[in-house]
C-alpha cells in the first residue's frame, strides 16, 4: 500500500485491487467525467450504482478498497474521485501500446482506441502485408513484424493489442512477451499462454455475442409461454 492525500487526510491505497474492480472504476471515470463536463460536482453512490447497474454497496467497497471516501452530505467530490482513479490507473508519463495484426478489425481498433485516453498512446501498429507497411492508418505508422523488436526497444511500448489471425496468435504472444511486453489485449478467439508476469485480457467477441443471443433466445421462451 501507499499513502494518498485527500482533502487534506492520508488514506491507504492498494496497488493489489481485484481484477473486476479495477474494471468498475475504469467505467466509473468515464461516468465522471461526463457528469464534470454536465457541471454537476457531487454525486452520491446510489447514483453512480444506478447509471452502471450495479448496487450502491459494491460503489461504496470499491471505493473503500481504493481508499476513497465521500463528504456524507454531497457525496463524492467528482473531480477529486476522477483523480484518484487516475493515480490508480494512470502513470504519469503514460504508456506505449502498439497494435499487431492490421486486418479490417485491427484498423478499426487502431482508430478507435487513438486518443481515448491520453495516458495511452498508440505509437505502432505492425503488419506483413507489404501494401500496409509504411502506411498510417488511424495516424499511426504501420511497420512489419521483422522491425518490431527494435521498435519496441525505440518507443518503449509496454502493451500490445493483438488483432492477429487465429493460426499465429499463440506464437506471437509468445514473441511479444520475450520483447519485453507486459501485457496484451488478446481479440483473437484463442486461449493464449503467456508468462506469468505478462498480464492477459481476452476478449472473445463471439462468446459475448452468443452470450446475448442466449438471453434472447431464452426470454422469448418465457414470453411465449
Amino acid at each position: 500500500m501507499r499513502l494518498i492525500r485527500f482533502d487534506g487526510k492520508y488514506s491507504n491505497m492498494k496497488l493489489d485491487l481485484p481484477k473486476r474492480t479495477v474494471e468498475r472504476l475504469s467505467k466509473y471515470r468515464r461516468i465522471l467525467l461526463g457528469t464534470l463536463a454536465d457541471g454537476k460536482t457531487h454525486i452520491y453512490s446510489h447514483e453512480l450504482a444506478g447509471l452502471l447497474h450495479i448496487t450502491a454497496v459494491q460503489v461504496r467497497r470499491d471505493m473503500m478498497l481504493m481508499g476513497f471516501s465521500s463528504m456524507l452530505r454531497k457525496g463524492y467530490d467528482v473531480k477529486d474521485l476522477i483523480e484518484a482513479i487516475g493515480d490508480l490507473i494512470d502513470t504519469p508519463a503514460g504508456m506505449n501500446v502498439a497494435v499487431v495484426g492490421l486486418g479490417n478489425f485491427g484498423q478499426a481498433v487502431t482508430t478507435y482506441l487513438q486518443g481515448r485516453r491520453p495516458k495511452l498512446h498508440i505509437v505502432a501498429t505492425f503488419d506483413v502485408a507489404k501494401e500496409k507497411i509504411g502506411r498510417a492508418f488511424g495516424g499511426v505508422q504501420c511497420y512489419s513484424m521483422e522491425e518490431l523488436p527494435g521498435m519496441i526497444r525505440e518507443q518503449n511500448i509496454q502493451i500490445a493489442v493483438l488483432t492477429v489471425p487465429i493460426d499465429q496468435a499463440q506464437s506471437t504472444a509468445l514473441i511479444l512477451a520475450e520483447l519485453g511486453i507486459k501485457g496484451i489485449l488478446n481479440f483473437t478467439t484463442v486461449p493464449l499462454h503467456v508468462p506469468e508476469d505478462v498480464c492477459l485480457e481476452e476478449y472473445d467477441m463471439i462468446t459475448s455475442i452468443e452470450k446475448v443471443a442466449y438471453f434472447v433466445k431464452h426470454r422469448g421462451e418465457c414470453q411465449e409461454g
